[in-house]
């Protein structure tokens, strides 16, 4: 009889064993059987949104130097970014463009293009379908040029800051949109640092946006830990580079399409070149059509022949 028990015993821990314990994956050569579908499970059971948004930087031919330094340092501070060859600007480049960003499995795009070998412009898009916008970059100054003594973590996450002044219009409303998908790092992404140590600045004066970025720094102890109360005694030492940006107009697509806001205070640098030249010239100016004018006058009042001009001559 003690013996039937023990038997019973047994097998009624065993099955007790083969309910609690799950099955185990079996791996085959193809991976591990029945994993996926656990993790299909899980997925279906709590979805949770992941930033996958990924940035083209690229820029036109014949850009001058201290620009292409200024997209670099953009490329530095934006570790979910990819940078391509030179795009040719004259030619459709709204559709290369895209063709590009959809090849390098990208969502947004910064585009530097360079006119004349002065003017900047940079064009910020979300591709394929947009909206689009065009900006006159002013105040260029890079961090070779600054030298600042700033210094944060390469690949970390920024802060995102903006001025009050973003919420008062739509189209300030759509910037501050497009700036905080392009220029925010997605958290865990495989290239960043989970850390915060710098802020990027956007605020808005006299109708530009201007850029600033800091580095975040704490207060330490000899042991290298964070003193107390050292959060309220943080203070930003500026890292570089700077820019302005003046928006020219806001598109609907990607690289062009309807027209959604135009700046009516934007002036082109060609104007503002042209009339520094007026202004230069001055009273040159005013002798050049002072001599036309007095030409004119001479041509439309011819004087009277003189009846005693060839007696003299003799």
């Amino acid at each position: 009889m003690a013996k039937k028990r023990k038997h019973s015993e047994a097998d009624a821990a065993s099955q007790k064993k083969e309910e609690v314990a799950p099955e185990r994956p079996k791996r085959t050569l193809l991976g591990w059987k029945g994993k996926k579908d656990d993790q299909v499970k899980e997925s279906d059971s709590t979805t949770v949104f992941r930033n996958k948004e990924k940035v083209l930087v690229t820029c036109s031919r014949r850009i001058n130097y201290r620009y292409r330094h200024l997209m670099l340092n953009v490329v530095d501070l934006l570790p979910h970014c990819k940078k391509d060859n030179k795009v040719e600007s004259k030619s459709s480049k709204g559709a290369t463009l895209n063709e590009l960003v959809e090849l390098k499995s990208c969502s947004s795009c910064l585009f530097f293009e360079c006119r004349k070998g002065k003017d900047l412009y940079m064009w910020m898009a979300k591709s394929p379908n947009g909206p689009s916008v065009k900006f006159l970059v002013n105040a260029v100054h890079t961090m070779e040029e600054l030298k600042l003594t700033g210094n944060h973590l390469k690949g970390s996450r920024p802060l995102l800051t903006f001025s009050s002044n973003f919420d008062k219009d739509p189209h300030w409303k759509l910037l501050k949109e497009m700036i905080t998908q392009i220029f925010g790092t997605p958290k865990e992404h495989r290239k960043s640092k989970p850390y915060h140590d710098h802020v990027f600045v956007f605020s808005i004066v006299d109708d530009h946006i201007w850029f600033r970025n800091y580095q975040i720094s704490v207060p330490h102890n000899e042991s290298d830990k964070i003193a107390r109360g050292g959060l309220d005694k943080m203070t930003l030492i500026e890292v570089g580079p700077r820019f302005c940006l003046n928006p020219i107009k806001i598109f609907a697509g990607s690289f062009g399409g309807p027209t959604l806001y135009e700046n009516p205070f934007y002036i082109s640098p060609n104007q503002i070149r042209s009339m520094q030249k007026k202004k230069k010239a001055g009273t040159f100016v005013k002798k050049v059509k002072a001599k036309t004018r007095r030409k004119i006058h001479e041509l439309e009042n011819p004087l009277e022949q003189d009846e005693f001009a060839e007696m003299w001559k003799e």
